[in-house]
């Protein structure tokens, strides 16, 4: 997606626990340096817009380089450490433009938490809807910050 803003600004939206919870998850424990774990929570009724669902997920963040790239693991079995064998991959790389920042967004490693296609076919489906859902989200949160503004 193209975001109206500069890497700097959208840098933030994607790290900082207080914009986390303003597109994505209803709340965020998020270190943004590699190797930090943090936790990504979902309540009822909140952002996810099930009334059902309900979760906190642990995340390990792998990449941080400001404003150009971002990335965490998630979905990885409980008392495990993530790696490329057990946990899903999310990549947010940032892309200056003459309009404002182009963010791309790849989860991939979704074999390594599904173990059959019909769970494959439900993570696919629900991650993304939820992906677009959030995005344009975040969209709609860039776009209602004052111009300028790096909070």
């Amino acid at each position: 997606i193209l975001i109206e803003a500069s890497p700097e600004v959208v840098w933030g939206v994607i790290t900082e626990p207080e914009q986390i919870s303003r597109w994505f998850s209803d709340e965020a424990e998020v270190d943004a340096r590699a190797g930090a774990d943090g936790t990504l929570t979902w309540k009822p009724g909140g952002r996810g817009g099930d009334k059902e669902f309900d979760a906190i997920v642990p995340i390990r963040v792998v990449e941080a380089e400001p404003f150009r790239r971002f990335s965490f693991r998630w979905n990885h079995p409980k008392g495990a450490g993530p790696d490329e064998n057990n946990s899903a991959l999310v990549e947010f790389s940032l892309i200056e433009e003459a309009d404002g920042t182009r963010l791309r967004v790849v989860e991939s490693g979704i074999d390594a938490v599904t173990h059959d296609e019909e769970g494959k076919a439900r993570y696919l489906g629900s991650h993304e809807h939820g992906w677009q859902k959030h995005l344009g989200e975040m969209l709609d949160y860039v776009a209602s910050k004052p111009r300028g503004a790096t909070r």
